[in-house]
């Protein structure tokens, strides 16, 4: 029974790990964002606005920043090899397709009629890693492969775990008032 625990949380702590850059990028978006939304209050042919004022160039630029110093700091620490390194195109590819991701999502709520802050399980939490994960494979195959594909527990890990770390983070945010909602 201590092997099985002591399994799933090396999985816990190496998903975790390898995904640093896009857990912080995420949430510290937030923190960084206001300004000027990056689809300048333009709506799309349906009437809609495109992604919304949720997604702003301050939290775009600062949440890709903080992802990057994050996978910076994990490059310099080398007594933890074990549990994956990094490239530096792996680790903004990992930030700011986590934004990424969340921006597309924003785009297809909008277009579904959702408004901003409205709940839509699961694509809300995994969003980001779908992000990530695409623009990393896309620049970074090899990487990607060998710490993800590699491993379909980590990436199932990461799929499994994610939602209630998204939801931890967003409870965070909203006893912070950085979010307007819990979720």
């Amino acid at each position: 029974m201590f092997e099985i625990i002591a399994n799933i949380a090396g999985l816990i702590i190496k998903a975790s790990w390898l995904m640093l850059p896009a857990y912080l990028a995420n949430p510290t978006a937030v923190v960084f964002g206001g300004g000027t939304p990056i689809d300048f209050k333009k709506n799309w042919w349906d009437g809609r606005r495109i992604f919304g004022d949720g997604k702003t160039f301050y939290g775009l630029i600062g949440g890709t920043a903080c992802g990057v110093v994050a996978g910076l700091i994990q490059m310099q620490i080398t007594s933890l090899q074990y549990l994956g390194t990094f490239t530096m195109i792996s680790i903004f590819a990992l930030s700011f397709g986590a934004l990424l991701g969340d921006m597309i999502k924003s785009f297809f709520k909008r277009r579904l009629g959702y408004e901003r802050g409205a709940k839509f399980p699961l694509v809300d939490q995994l969003d980001f890693v779908a992000g990530a994960w695409i623009l990393t494979y896309a620049f970074d195959p090899v990487w990607f492969s060998d710490n993800f594909l590699a491993s379909p527990w980590i990436m199932a890990t990461v799929v499994l775990f994610t939602p209630l770390l998204h939801r931890l983070t967003n409870i965070i945010g909203y006893y912070a008032r950085l979010k307007k909602e819990p979720w």
